[in-house]
């Protein structure tokens, strides 16, 4: 049986049980893809990262993200979640790490503190794609157009992976959602977009509200999607001059999660706390 040290944390939260929970296998060089698709399958969470050598010039390891589907490139939880289960192991309390992706390498900043860990990470340089009918994106949640910010138009953006940012007039839209799930997965699936990141941004206060959406049905909706923040900072900074907002999100499934975000030159950095829940051994045949 192939025993490997396991953690069990909640990302963007300083509380136990909510925000966002990410699975973290550690010593996983040899796990091959099958059985690391598997035991993501086996967890049932919206992602599970495994801590490998890293493959890159300058980095500390190598994060491998997937989620129940297979597996993807960059996000955003599972980033801040393995940087801080890897400070813990390696019993360091304040630390910068470079990890490697399938986008590149990211910087990030760790501070354990009293069984809290702050992490934040410089995201890769924003690309900004294309615009979307209002009507067309709202209307696969149950909304109209007239819901959607009369400014801001929907857009698809990434800093490592592509997301539909779709900024509605307030936050009591994000309340009124009724998904259509199949309409979802075909406009992500058109734009080879992870999530339908459904904001209510109030620029000159510097927050956001927010909801984010999945193609598959399961897990369905994440409470907590750092990688969708960091394009959001990116778009409100070109088109608000906003250069910081702190997203709040995952109120609606009974597991909010704090996300702050500032831009720093050409690269957003997303930060918030993490939490560990369970810390141990799992069995992976090999």
């Amino acid at each position: 049986m192939g025993a490997r040290r396991y953690t069990l944390l909640d990302v963007f939260t300083s509380s136990r049980l909510s925000g966002n929970p990410l699975a973290v296998v550690h010593d996983a060089d040899g796990v091959p893809d099958e059985l690391m698709h598997a035991f993501a399958r086996e967890t049932r969470l919206s992602e599970t990262s495994y801590v490998q050598s890293s493959n890159a010039d300058g980095a500390d390891y190598r994060n491998r993200i997937w989620m129940p589907a297979g597996e993807i490139p960059f996000a955003g939880h599972p980033s801040a979640g393995v940087a801080a289960a890897v400070a813990r192991a390696r019993s360091e309390g304040s630390v910068t790490y470079t990890q490697e992706t399938g986008a590149g390498v990211q910087p990030i900043d760790v501070d354990v503190a009293d069984g809290v860990t702050h992490v934040s990470m410089l995201q890769e340089p924003a690309v900004f794609g294309a615009e979307l009918d209002p009507g067309d994106v709202l209307g696969t949640l149950g909304l109209d157009e007239e819901d959607a910010d009369p400014e801001l138009p929907c857009q698809v953006v990434s800093t490592g992976l592509e997301h539909v940012i779709a900024p509605v007039r307030d936050a009591a839209a994000l309340g009124r959602v009724w998904r259509d799930q199949d309409r979802i997965a075909a406009l992500l699936t058109q734009h080879g977009a992870t999530c339908l990141y459904l904001v209510a941004p109030e620029p000159e206060a510097g927050t956001a509200r927010a909801r984010s959406f999945f193609a598959a049905a399961e897990p369905g909706e994440d409470p907590a999607t750092g990688s969708a923040a960091g394009p959001l900072c990116a778009y409100l900074a070109q088109r608000t001059a906003t250069l910081r907002v702190t997203v709040t999100q995952g109120v609606e499934m009974g597991r909010p999660s704090r996300l702050d975000c500032q831009l720093e030159g050409d690269r957003v950095r997303v930060g918030g706390d993490a939490v560990v829940v369970l810390d141990g051994t799992v069995f992976l045949d090999t």
